[in-house]
């Protein structure tokens, strides 16, 4: 290794940007997974007493994250704490929905404690909730991370800016990936390798809705892909397996692609 090239990694290590580490993130929004429901990691808060301690300690860990890390958000640090914890009780209730949607849309689960200890699905959305609404308190970088281990754990990528609705249920999970501009309304249900994502990758679209939008009450079958940030899946319509969407589908339709005849038929219901 020469020394220009040393001297360069030397000057990488000097102004890289610093940021806690994965583990660091990966506790809090584990703890508060574990706040929320005890099921994930069978641990019991049995009082107020320590619920309050749990709570506390969330508290604090996100402090110490942000106080140590100053770049992640320029609001201040209490502030983003204070409101995290605020929080708590609409996430708890956006995610029992999702965990209801799940368990009923799914006939091979046995029970909501099944769906909570061993279903990607859950695990996905639950790291969503979480850091959409850190996403949305100003914090950088933290949310993204969050989804990514996500990612990593379940093959199931959310970016943290995705809107999406109550009661929403991924089933079996790998490959699917949602985009950062993309509205889900509620009740809806995605399959395994659904993609919805940008027609176009151009970096002067950042700050464009690239993403489609879900009305309620639509399923997607596996391996669909719906790309667009003007796509509109109208409410009730299924997509059906492999298809290939750019453009909106009016409510109650059917899309399916016709195994062949190499192209996607549009049947309303």
């Amino acid at each position: 290794m020469t020394e220009s090239f040393k001297n360069l990694i030397i000057e990488k290590h000097q102004t890289c940007v610093d940021c806690p580490s994965n583990d660091d993130i990966r506790d809090l929004f584990e703890d508060i997974l574990t706040l929320l429901f005890p099921t994930f990691s069978n641990q019991r808060l049995i009082n107020i007493e320590l619920i309050d301690e749990r709570i506390q300690s969330i508290k604090e860990r996100l402090e110490s994250i942000i106080v140590h890390h100053p770049t992640l958000c320029e609001t201040p640090t209490s502030t983003i704490a204070h409101n995290l914890i605020s929080s708590l009780e609409g996430i708890e209730r956006s995610i029992q929905l999702d965990v209801d949607a799940i368990y009923n849309g799914d006939p091979a689960a046995q029970s909501k404690e099944e769906v909570i200890r061993s279903y990607p699905g859950f695990y996905a959305i639950s790291a969503y909730r979480i850091a959409h609404v850190l996403y949305k308190l100003g914090m950088n970088i933290v949310p993204r991370i969050i989804t990514e281990l996500a990612h990593h754990r379940t093959g199931i990528d959310i970016h943290p800016a995705a809107i999406i609705d109550h009661s929403f249920c991924i089933d079996h999970g790998t490959g699917v990936v949602i985009g950062e501009t993309t509205v889900i309304g509620h009740n809806v249900k995605v399959y395994q390798g659904v993609t919805l994502g940008a027609l176009s990758v151009d970096k002067n679209d950042a700050n464009k809705k690239r993403h489609p939008t879900i009305e309620p009450y639509v399923v997607i079958y596996a391996n669909a892909t719906i790309l667009g940030g003007d796509t509109i899946i109208g409410q009730s319509s299924i997509i059906g397996g492999n298809a290939w969407v750019t453009e909106s589908v009016d409510p109650h339709s059917t899309i399916y692609y016709v195994v062949g005849d190499n192209q996607v038929e549009n049947r309303n219901n």
